[in-house]
């Protein structure tokens, strides 16, 4: 399935990169995503960040630690550097920690979405698959809003209203 993704999300990124500001058009999706999310991790009470919809998955701190790895993972491959993390934030323990550090993976990536379109087009290795850093982008901003509609399901579950949803967001 991974494949599918990664192929389906390459074959996107190539018409992209044939126009103009195409990595400044991949900023809108991830705009997006970082604004629900960062806004998911804010106003969720931190006693539901332990919460999980069945046994079997991960919690809601759970899914803002990932989403915090997943940035820091995608966005250091798209500058071309070694990732800065130094805490597995899926790990993490505590709202303000988690806050923090999806806040910092965005802050991070900002900089990912800021490369020319020259830097955009080089490839890179994903997963074992050949796509350029444009590809990488475009991973990135679909994996974030994935699972943001994990979190959405789970505010849902209790009873509350995500971001995507509520007025003036």
């Amino acid at each position: 399935m991974r494949s599918i993704v990664v192929v389906s999300l390459s074959l996107l990124a190539a018409p992209l990169s044939a126009q103009t500001g195409a990595v400044a058009g991949m900023g809108t999706v991830y705009n997006v995503a970082k604004g629900y999310v960062t806004k998911s991790a804010e106003v969720m009470d931190e006693a539901n960040y332990s919460f999980k919809a069945t046994p079997e998955v991960r919690s809601f701190g759970q899914i803002i630690g990932h989403i915090a790895n997943a940035n820091y993972m995608f966005c250091s491959m798209a500058l071309g550097e070694k990732s800065p993390a130094t805490t597995d934030f899926e790990k993490a323990t505590g709202k303000a920690a988690l806050v923090q550090g999806i806040k910092d993976s965005f802050a991070y990536c900002d900089k990912a979405y800021a490369i020319s379109d020259a830097e955009g087009l080089k490839s890179v290795d994903l997963f074992g698959m050949k796509t350029n850093k444009i590809g990488v982008l475009s991973f990135n901003s679909a994996h974030d809003m994935e699972h943001y509609g994990n979190l959405v399901t789970y505010f849902r579950l209790k009873g509350l209203v995500p971001p995507s949803s509520q007025r003036g967001m």
